[in-house]
């Protein structure tokens, strides 16, 4: 979820000519996402700031492990943040200081729910949408909203192993499994709206029925919910996580029709020297 800012961004490229080619694309950027300082605030309670930064590092580790990292967008550092109530957000700052700003709200030793909902906002970051100029828009939101959720599922599945493996607390290895655990109870739910909806079973049929829903409502809705266990499919290589970060840099952001959006984040992932395979296979899919 991204909280509303106003303000204009000074634009990326000035024509789609340059915003699709160029060779400082491919390079890696100065700030890295990978690597940013983390810090956290706010009220954990009994929850020691200690250890959930502990936690919130290593789901960083886990969701970024071997992606590239293509963006000269990037935070130079991440505040994570936690709040007594209101859903987890990105707070758009409406100055332009370097920083990632998550808000989660997360119970006691709430582990496996502070690391999937710092995973979805990370998602975010990892987006491009955590400046001031990233405010969410109309008609394609909705569709980043499903491969964030989807990259933090992918990244508790990730999480869950190196925690059996490695935990961050001593003896704590058992842990792994809980939060193996938890990602299987959310995906449950989504494969459920999937075969409801059969989204599965003829992506075309369902978008063109549900079309009308997803982009009026742009959140993460049940509808766009049924679509995240085919992203979850599609997202299990690293290379085809790196896409998610060529994502809306350009100006209209999502803004933009699907067609349009979809054809620009495949230009915006060969200009970073990636295959463009996920604008590419939900283009064929959703669209035909």
């Amino acid at each position: 979820m991204i909280n509303n800012a106003t303000l204009n961004r000074r634009q990326f490229l000035a024509t789609l000519a340059l915003a699709v080619a160029g060779p400082a694309d491919a390079r890696e950027p100065a700030a890295s996402l990978a690597t940013a300082p983390i810090a956290v605030g706010g009220d954990w309670g009994k929850s020691w700031p200690a250890s959930a930064l502990t936690v919130v590092q290593r789901m960083r580790d886990a969701a970024l492990a071997d992606v590239r990292l293509v963006s000269d967008q990037q935070p130079g550092r991440i505040q994570v943040n936690n709040h007594p109530s209101g859903p987890p957000h990105i707070w758009l700052h409406f100055d332009d200081e370097p920083v990632a700003e998550i808000g989660v709200d997360v119970g006691q030793q709430a582990w496996s729910q502070l690391a999937y909902q710092f995973g979805h906002e990370l998602g975010h970051v990892l987006a491009n949408s955590w400046k001031r100029d990233a405010k969410p828009a109309l008609p394609c939101q909705w569709l980043e909203e499903a491969l964030v959720e989807t990259f933090a599922l992918r990244g508790l599945e990730h999480l869950a192993r190196t925690w059996e493996v490695n935990p961050p607390f001593a003896g704590d290895n058992a842990y792994g499994a809980a939060i193996a655990k938890y990602k299987d109870n959310q995906l449950r739910v989504y494969v459920g709206y999937a075969a409801a909806q059969g989204t599965l079973a003829n992506p075309r049929v369902w978008f063109t029925e549900k079309r009308a829903i997803l982009e009026a409502t742009g959140g993460l809705s049940e509808t766009c919910q049924s679509l995240i266990p085919f992203l979850l499919a599609e997202l299990k290589p690293a290379i085809r996580v790196a896409e998610i970060g060529a994502l809306n840099l350009w100006p209209k952001r999502s803004a933009l029709p699907l067609g349009a959006y979809l054809n620009v984040w495949e230009r915006r992932c060969i200009a970073a020297e990636l295959d463009g395979h996920l604008p590419r296979r939900l283009r064929l899919l959703l669209l035909g």
